[in-house]
């Protein structure tokens, strides 16, 4: 959430987020402001009735004459009702505001374009060339069906729509895309000259594999339990299963003080994410593009304000540095106020090229949420001055599994209806091609 501060001395810049982030309409900003000023009244009034029963209470026990003593304590109790009707008013007003405020959107980064949606955002670099095949591309369907790497029919039989079986070489080029993360972002080797080149710490990455199902009020902290329908939750304990590794590394110290010197704090977590993918998506239900059972591996940090935003290029970079491994074609796009998430203060994504649809189309997003989650999960780091402040937080796509795999299905189809194996992930798969 935002620092209640910010929004007082920045109503106007709140309400055009709000209008930006297409969330008019979520929210009354004048509402949540004066209830914030009655809070602030009735703040004033408790603490000075509470100086006066103290001072009271001082009195009653020194005094020694009855009469006095006998009027102080009606004045106690008299005060003790006061303060008794003030709180009560006060109750139903903090409920008020907490609700109020959790409705509040993160402000954007100054330079993100204005757009209603995803037609408005803005394409920032284009690494790599679409090969010119001298034949039609096919999808990644049919070459996985073909190759026997992707078992569709069965899975419905068995789940229902959007599962699937992978199996063979795409299980192993899996495991070798995790090996791939792995190995660069524990390696302060590999990151270092990526980090260099940002600025920032070559710190590494601890690799984490967390929990898959979380309690719906910590997804709530973390502003990632709306909209709700997208997301899985088990009947009997209502626990609700994760969209993504960073539901749960976010939490990873929520209600703790950290030390600035332990700063940036940095994970990769790999895990399985769930989506319900309630929408019509049109030819994205065929295969595995949107599915509701897919493999993640997601990056999330912890740093300090002043390094928040270059924390956020170094992820990009990395993000592109593994793309570029698997020499595949994409876009670096900088998302628009109208495409962004409630959080983001700042979001780009990486769109791959995806021959078979004659498109980019998104393969990783990278979201910088400042200090909006950590409040809303209370954590902190203890500043070399002494000062408790709230850290910054980041969280981007090292490689969601799935779609990458389609990616290099469709990029590396032959004519003779083989796939060529990445050479950076040979070594896992065991061979360079595979074949028919």
């Amino acid at each position: 959430m935002l620092d209640v501060k910010f929004i007082r001395e920045n109503a106007d810049r709140v309400k055009k987020t709000l209008t930006d982030k297409n969330s008019e309409g979520t929210v009354d900003i004048d509402i949540l402001l004066k209830t914030d000023a009655e809070i602030q009244g009735l703040t004033s009034q408790l603490e000075l009735v509470r100086r006066e029963r103290n001072e009271l209470d001082k009195k009653i026990k020194t005094e020694k004459d009855q009469n006095i003593r006998s009027s102080l304590i009606s004045q106690n109790t008299e005060l003790k009702r006061k303060l008794k009707g003030l709180e009560d008013k006060m109750t139903p007003l903090k409920t008020q505001f907490d609700e109020l405020m959790l409705l509040v959107p993160n402000v954007t980064f100054p330079k993100m374009p204005v757009g209603k949606g995803e037609s408005e955002n803005v394409v920032l670099k284009t690494w790599g060339e679409p090969k010119k095949f001298d034949f039609t591309p096919r999808d990644h369907v049919e070459i996985g069906e073909s190759l026997n790497l992707i078992e569709i029919k069965k899975a419905v039989d068995v789940s229902g729509s959007r599962f699937y079986y992978l199996k063979n070489e795409a299980v192993l080029m899996q495991f070798g895309l995790i090996q791939l993360v792995m190995e660069t972002l524990t390696s302060e080797e590999k990151l270092r000259p990526i980090a260099d080149k940002i600025g920032v710490s070559a710190k590494t990455f601890t690799p984490v594999i967390p929990p898959v199902l979380m309690k719906p009020e910590i997804m709530k902290r973390m502003d990632r339990l709306d909209p709700i329908d997208d997301r899985y939750q088990t009947t009997e304990d209502g626990l609700m299963l994760i969209g993504s590794a960073e539901h749960t590394l976010g939490p990873l110290h929520m209600d703790e003080v950290l030390l600035e010197d332990n700063l940036p704090l940095r994970y990769i977590g790999c895990s399985t994410a769930f989506r319900r993918e309630s929408g019509t998506y049109g030819k994205d239900t065929k295969g595995i593009f949107r599915v509701h059972q897919f493999d993640k591996l997601e990056m999330e940090s912890f740093t300090t304000p002043d390094t928040g935003e270059k924390e956020q290029e170094f992820l990009v970079a990395i993000q592109e540095s593994l793309v570029q491994q698997l020499g595949i074609p994409y876009q670096l796009i900088q998302i628009c106020t109208g495409d962004t998430g409630k959080p983001d203060y700042n979001q780009y994504d990486i769109n791959c090229w995806l021959p078979a649809q004659g498109k980019y189309r998104e393969t990783h997003t990278s979201d910088y949420m400042t200090d909006f989650q950590s409040r809303r999960l209370n954590i902190r780091y203890k500043a070399k001055g002494g000062d408790k402040k709230f850290v910054y937080m980041n969280d981007a796509t090292a490689f969601a599994v799935s779609r990458t795999l389609i990616a290099i299905l469709e990029n590396y189809q032959q004519k003779d209806g083989s796939v060529l194996v990445p050479e950076v992930l040979q070594r896992y798969v065991g061979k360079d091609i595979i074949k028919p």
